[in-house]
């Protein structure tokens, strides 16, 4: 191909517009036309190694006579020509040109608040983002941190990525370092996500930090305006892609440009962000044996199937990804060796391709086989990787259902998805999205039948189904329902050990094709999902069995004693089986009389909790025989002795006599209780601590009486409210005193809930807790 031989076109940024911003029917206010876009115009210059317009675009040169403003333009990487992007995009691009950072994206929170979804983006194609563009708030990553936590989170190494967010730092395995910042306002709207080259300091400043933060309300301000006019960014399957680059250069310094690239050794080309070649030079054509009309709008491993291996796609994004130059050795056949050099920026990657001069890897990689077989593209491997990395975190079968609908399902362009589980002979549906109720009704517990459904059938052999349209189900399937409205299916059965476990579902709206490539990472996924599934129900049928077993234990209501007002709560552990040996009671003895007792089992297990069961039931037993606080606990702790548990247990029992306003308490080694006085006074109880109960069957447990006046309110409660690492037990015993006596006791159920606030515990919890509250009401003085 020779310079200069015809015009042709190629794409080049536009000055913004002067005219004044327009505003979209949703009430956002949008950029003024040509700025942030792409025109197609004349150029002479580069010839016919320019890029067309891409199909279905109309070019200038195909309008002859029409002005530069009537030329279409088109927004990058959407899929419409229309510049609704607004001014949210603008100060979005903005806020990326001026932190330098090399790549930025804006997530936006769903109206739920459990979900990011991935609204703009900066510096990258959206393919790129695919693994992230839906991050659930309470996942392990840096913006679900940001939005959940609401603080800017700042990774300044691949090093620290790793240590901190380890499942990002496997799927995103460039020197790089990012910031998460929330974008909140009156209100959270979501978080910005900037990311530079690992060449920046490791460390933000505080102007960094300031702009940042600034930038951010700036978003959420024009976000409350387009909420107050009745609009808002309305949600795409792809992210906008904007670009934050700067004006066009003029066709004299591009023939330059030109001249000098062809002067060069070598050969050399330049690619845009999404990997299409945008220049070739007449000696890169000549190495890589191709003439430029084959080449250019094309990406290197499609045109040049050579190159057509995820490792140098993986060049290719990791340059992109990290703006730092890489280079690798490639083979073209029969045996040519060449160096290719990417140099990245945020418009583009240019390369030099020239001969290599070194041997040949001694063993290179054998060459996939062609025509049919499934070829991974890099990008599917990193989402796959992403996926299967999610999915070693599900807990329950809820969380299954939610990673699936919410990241496999947009990852695959699914618009349906059913997860069923195989029992007795029935599919039973445990997921659903994209159905109506109506239609999950009638395929709840549909026969695995092989002759009557494809989903029946792949279940009993294990072998996926994909029915590209209608027509093929009914020919193939004929007795199948069809429901939902759905137009295309992919059935993949989900196999562990060798044993069915369930099936799940992904549908279409319209007619869809299942490639040989898009099958088997489908039926690689199910292998991935079905191991997950199969943990996850392990997991919701042991939590429902503690679960059932803990609320068995505790008492299911306490008794009403007259002059008294209780409030009590439990709270498992966050982490283990969801059950744990605290336990509270409340013993009516008689009329004006009361035991009052709160104990915690060591450990967090079904043997804990049966030991809980046990001491519940002895401290019971010798209350109602009307002993001393000291002798009950003596009692009970002979029972634990003689039962020869390995288990240690704390316990506070106090007997209250409202008649003559007075409260006898022992305890064995448990945390005192807190009392508040009338006044708003509030301390800890001074109670001598005895052994704890199970260790020395001869042990003394020393007495305290305490006055009960009426509105005089006691509280008991177990360690796990006021331990801490590296907290002082006695400074956090203190400071929940400091708050009962600032709190309002009309409500005591609210009063726990602020209780629990000023420990910190309503989030991750590594112990359970147990609250008692006793409020002393006014009543009669007692005789004499």
């Amino acid at each position: 191909m020779r310079r200069g031989a015809g015009p042709a076109s190629r794409p080049r940024r536009t000055a913004p517009s002067s005219r004044p911003s327009q505003t979209s029917t949703t009430g956002v206010p949008t950029l003024p036309r040509g700025r942030n876009v792409l025109v197609w115009e004349r150029a002479d210059a580069l010839g016919a190694r320019t890029p067309q317009p891409p199909p279905g675009r109309t070019s200038a040169r195909g309008r002859p006579g029409d002005s530069p403003a009537l030329l279409e333009v088109l927004v990058t990487g959407t899929d419409d020509p229309a510049t609704d992007a607004g001014e949210l995009d603008a100060a979005f691009a903005e806020t990326v040109r001026r932190t330098g950072a090399s790549i930025g994206a804006l997530y936006l929170l769903d109206p739920g608040g459990q979900l990011l979804r991935l609204e703009v983006l900066c510096g990258a194609p959206a393919e790129f983002a695919a693994p992230w563009a839906r991050v659930p708030t309470a996942g392990p990553a840096p913006v679900a941190d940001a939005v959940r936590e609401g603080r800017m989170v700042w990774v300044g190494s691949h090093e620290e990525m790793a240590r901190s967010y380890p499942r990002t730092a496997m799927v995103l395995p460039y020197p790089l370092a990012l910031v998460a910042a929330p974008v909140t306002g009156v209100r959270t709207w979501g978080v910005l996500l900037l990311m530079w080259p690992a060449t920046r300091p490791p460390y933000m400043t505080g102007r960094e930090r300031g702009h940042i933060a600034s930038s951010c309300r700036r978003l959420a301000r024009l976000l409350e305006e387009a909420a107050e006019h009745g609009g808002f960014p309305a949600s795409r399957a792809r992210p906008r892609v904007v670009t934050a680059g700067a004006g066009h250069r003029t066709a004299s310094p591009a023939m330059a440009a030109a001249d000098f690239a062809e002067r060069l050794p070598g050969g050399s080309c330049a690619l845009d962000l999404e990997g299409r070649i945008t220049y070739v030079s007449s000696g890169a054509c000549e190495l890589l044996g191709r003439d430029a009309d084959g080449l250019l709008g094309t990406l290197p491993w499609q045109s040049l199937r050579w190159l057509d291996d995820p490792v140098c796609e993986d060049h290719y994004r990791a340059a992109v990804i990290s703006r730092e130059p890489v280079s690798f050795t490639v083979c073209r056949p029969p045996g040519r060796w060449l160096e290719i050099h990417l140099y990245p920026d945020a418009s583009g990657i240019s390369a030099r391709i020239i001969p290599s001069g070194g041997r040949p890897p001694p063993s290179p990689a054998p060459r996939r086989p062609t025509g049919t077989a499934a070829r991974a593209r890099a990008g599917q491997l990193y989402q796959l990787t992403h996926l299967a990395a999610a999915l070693t975190e599900v807990v329950g079968v809820q969380d299954v259902v939610d990673l699936v609908a919410d990241q496999i399902m947009p990852a695959f362009g699914a618009q349906g998805l059913v997860l069923s589980t195989a029992d007795a002979g029935r599919l039973r549906i445990t997921g659903y999205r994209g159905y109506p109720p109506s239609a999950i009704e009638r395929l709840d517990g549909l026969s695995v039948d092989t002759g009557l459904t494809p989903a029946g059938r792949a279940l009993s052999t294990g072998v996926p189904a994909f029915v590209p349209d209608p027509e093929e189900m009914r020919r193939v399937y004929p007795e199948a329902p069809l429901v939902g409205g759905k137009r295309a299916w992919a059935f993949l059965p989900l196999i562990t050990s060798g044993r069915p476990v369930g099936i799940c579902v992904l549908s279409y709206d319209g007619p869809h094709t299942f490639s040989a490539e898009e099958r088997a990472v489908m039926t690689s996924l199910a292998g991935l999902v079905a191991q997950a599934f199969d943990r996850a129900r392990l997991y919701d049928t042991k939590h429902e069995l503690a679960h059932g077993l803990q609320q068995a234990l505790l008492p299911h209501s306490l008794p009403a004693v007259t002059g008294l007002r209780v409030a009590a709560r439990y709270l498992p552990a966050t982490r283990g089986m969801d059950i744990g040996g605290d336990f509270y009671d409340l013993i009516r003895l008689g009329d004006g009389t009361a035991a009052a007792v709160i104990g915690d089992v060591q450990g967090h297990n079904v043997a804990a909790a049966a030991l809980m069961g046990q001491v519940r039931s002895g401290v019971h037993a010798h209350a109602t025989l009307g002993t001393s606080p000291d002798q009950v606990l003596l009692g009970t702790n002979r029972l634990l002795t003689d039962l020869g548990t390995d288990l240690f247990t704390s316990c506070l029992y106090a007997h209250l006599d409202l008649g003559r306003r007075r409260a006898t308490l022992a305890s064995a080694g448990h945390p005192p209780p807190l009392l508040r006085l009338p006044d708003g006074d509030a301390r800890p109880v001074a109670v001598p601590p005895g052994p704890l109960l199970g260790i020395d069957p001869d042990a003394v447990f020393p007495v305290a009486e305490i006055p009960l006046p009426p509105g005089l309110t006691l509280v008991f409660y177990t360690d796990g409210l006021v331990e801490t690492p590296g907290a002082d037990l006695d400074d956090s015993i203190a400071g929940l005193a400091g708050h009962l006596g600032r709190s309002d006791d009309a409500d005591l159920d609210l009063l726990i809930d602020g209780l629990l606030r000023e420990a910190g515990t309503t989030g991750q919890r590594l112990d359970d807790i147990a609250i008692l509250v006793l409020h002393h009401e006014t009543g009669p003085r007692p005789p004499g």
